[in-house]
């Protein structure tokens, strides 16, 4: 499903892409605070280091997008924000000086460069990626997606998904995902859910437990995303479907103050 311009970077609850061009290369997206050496290790898996990274883009400014994108900044790696983003930057600091033993730095705005979307395209093309910055809004006010043309490819943070677009008609998100569709997609790569093929239906990702006590296991597998515990450890913990920990995850992060039955809701709709 990967091209080999597109690498999956696995350390955190949140899905983080590294995009290769052919003069530099582009971090989509980052995890929580604190998972900065995960993501070294992640890096060493796929052959690679920090410096063979050139540009970080955070889809939005969520603690679970940007949480380490200091860290990856003093290692040489520049961020760049979407001008649309520009006020959203430090809208999570906050949140992170709540917490007594964080590992969380804040962005210092001298690492950042501010690219405007509608000129996106000869940011890219500084890197030999042919494609565009475009801006969502839906999830968040500073949701940006990517569109990489040659690989018909769509990274899209945390803008809900296809399937749920039913429960979003006459929004914003409708709105972003109408002017996505027009590009003709043919991949989804999205923040917190499985990445998804498209036809001209629509997604063909689906996903349905059997599990008799669903109820209590989305309970325990939320309870266990609160410790911080990654995929892998959830799996080992529950036993439960790596796809379904996935769409669990995804909806828990994405939606707040969702209830359990909340996303079971929301994954009998995927399922359907």
């Amino acid at each position: 499903m990967f091209s080999k311009t597109i690498i999956e970077l696995k350390y955190s609850n949140t899905n983080t892409y590294l995009i290769k061009g052919k003069k530099g290369s582009l971090l989509f997206d980052t995890g929580w605070a604190g998972t900065f050496p995960q993501l070294c290790r992640a890096l060493g898996e796929n052959k690679l280091k920090l410096q063979d990274i050139s540009y970080l883009l955070i889809s939005h400014f969520h603690p679970d997008h940007m949480g380490i994108a200091q860290e990856i900044a003093n290692s040489g790696v520049t961020i760049v924000a979407a001008d649309v983003q520009a006020e959203f930057i430090h809208s999570s600091d906050h949140i992170f000086a709540k917490e007594k033993d964080s590992d969380f730095v804040p962005i210092d705005d001298s690492s950042i460069r501010l690219v405007k979307v509608s000129e996106s395209r000869s940011f890219l093309a500084e890197l030999g990626i042919s494609g565009e910055i475009i801006h969502t809004p839906g999830h968040s006010d500073d949701s940006i997606s990517l569109w990489l043309e040659k690989e018909r490819a769509l990274f899209v943070g945390d803008l809900n998904p296809l399937y749920e677009l039913d429960m979003h008609k006459g929004t914003q998100i409708e709105d972003s995902w109408s002017g996505l569709l027009k590009l003709d997609p043919k991949i989804v790569y999205y923040g917190h859910a499985m990445t998804a093929k498209l036809t001209g239906k629509g997604v063909q990702t689906k996903q349905k437990s059997d599990n008799a006590d669903t109820y209590a296991m989305v309970k325990k597998i939320m309870k266990l995303i609160d410790k911080g515990c990654d995929d892998v450890t959830i799996q080992q913990k529950t036993g439960a479907d790596k796809v379904f920990i996935q769409d669990v995850a995804r909806m828990y992060l994405t939606h707040q103050n969702v209830s359990v039955q909340g996303i079971l809701d929301r994954i009998e709709i995927k399922g359907k």
